[in-house]
């Protein structure tokens, strides 16, 4: 049993003990709970880490892979720049098992309206090629910049030639079947990109295209259809288009028909000297195979100097 005398000297030696204690152990704790707040990607993104580490299903981590992670560029966004300030979901007031979500989701199962979603990476990404943004079809049609591109990984498919094409496929059907004719861009193999020819974030041009007319957009690898020619094929000059379906066809040179079937649509039979070329016929023998391009081989635009009716015909 203890003397009362002593009762005083053990509770000071407690006491002594205690703020021992207490001035030792509060740093180390302190140290632990910032080490658990440390910043492992982007700047302030401690409050978000702790709890998104790499062992995620949806890795969160990778953005550091990627040009959003780039903590050397003054330009480099944070979690919440992004995903909002989120005070609920990280602070979980109501303490429940499932927090709150953040107060802007990305991707397509998001409650966040698109717009909305868009607005965040708008906030950086104004102008350059996507100064057409406002108004495209795309926009018009609600498709949220998420529904497209991979934000959290280093190998975002739509900047991927290999891949791009079936990500621009989960909503153009039609081009997915188009590409697998026999005559088609090498779009598959990746050597032209739905990309070379459109600007899916909006253009001046029809369809998305990169310039302002098919032509000119044609022109950028077809260059030896441009021209100039002393006699113009009005419509190669109007749209490649009229005669092509650059997705691909089952007939030679992506034509739309074959000929003379194509060319018929705007001559009419009766303008071939009053005669419509008959297979059957021996004097229309040269119209088999090939048909009308037997003898026009130069169809896109001629350069015959003379004033004659097989110079203005696109004769070789």
């Amino acid at each position: 049993m203890t003397k009362p005398h002593r009762l005083p000297l053990l509770l000071g030696q407690a006491l002594l003990a205690s703020l021992l204690l207490m001035f030792f152990l509060a740093p180390a704790a302190l140290a632990q709970q910032e080490r658990e707040y440390e910043d492992l990607a982007l700047t302030g993104d401690g409050a978000c880490t702790r709890c998104h580490d790499e062992l995620e299903y949806v890795p969160v981590l990778s953005i550091a892979k990627t040009a959003h992670g780039t903590v050397a560029d003054g330009r480099t966004p944070t979690c919440t720049s992004c995903h909002g300030a989120s005070t609920a979901h990280i602070d979980n007031p109501e303490g429940t098992s499932v927090r709150p979500p953040v107060d802007r989701l990305f991707g397509l199962a998001s409650d966040t309206p698109v717009h909305e979603q868009n607005s965040a990476c708008l906030d950086c990404h104004q102008g350059g090629e996507r100064i057409h943004w406002q108004g495209s079809a795309h926009d018009s049609n609600e498709v949220a910049c998420a529904s497209c591109h991979e934000l959290h990984t280093q190998d975002d498919k739509v900047r991927d030639r290999q891949e791009q094409a079936e990500v621009c496929f989960a909503c153009h059907q039609e081009q997915r079947m188009e590409v697998t004719r026999f005559s088609r861009h090498p779009i598959p193999e990746g050597k032209v990109i739905c990309s070379d020819c459109h600007n899916a974030h909006g253009t001046a041009g029809p369809k998305l295209l990169t310039r302002d007319s098919v032509t000119d957009t044609c022109y950028q690898c077809h260059a030896e259809k441009r021209g100039p020619f002393i006699w113009n094929h009005q419509p190669v000059n109007e749209d490649c288009s009229n005669c092509h379906n650059p997705h691909g066809t089952n007939v030679a040179g992506m034509l739309k028909w074959r000929t003379p079937f194509l060319c018929q649509q705007c001559h009419e039979p009766s303008t071939h000297q009053t005669n419509i070329p008959d297979l059957d016929d021996t004097r229309f023998a040269a119209a088999r195979a090939r048909s009308c391009l037997n003898c026009h081989t130069n169809i896109h635009g001629g350069n015959s100097p003379t004033e004659s009716s097989r110079a203005r015909a696109f004769f070789r």
